[in-house]
């Protein structure tokens, strides 16, 4: 079950999201609304890894840091995918 969620999460990132939302509390350790609107609408992937990253509950080091650019640099990619798509 992990793998497919894994799996789901890097394939569609939003509805893995909208899934963990509704029936984990994944999220509770972000405080607000903000970030997870942004992350949903921008970075869906970047917002998933941070997510997992404050539910581990240790100190953001250089090991997270490049957990967090992996994901930005995959976002953008899939990002710039879509945009070059529709021309």
């Amino acid at each position: 079950m992990p793998c497919l969620l894994a799996l789901l999460a890097v394939a569609f990132p939003r509805v893995a999201i909208v899934l963990l939302w509704l029936f984990t509390s994944f999220f509770s350790h972000i405080h607000g609304i903000v970030i997870p609107i942004l992350g949903f609408i921008s970075l869906p992937l970047t917002l998933i890894v941070y997510a997992y990253l404050q539910n581990t509950h240790q100190p953001m080091g250089a090991v997270q840091l490049v957990f967090i650019f992996i994901a930005v640099v995959l976002d953008l990619g899939l990002l710039h995918r879509g945009t070059v798509a529709r021309r």
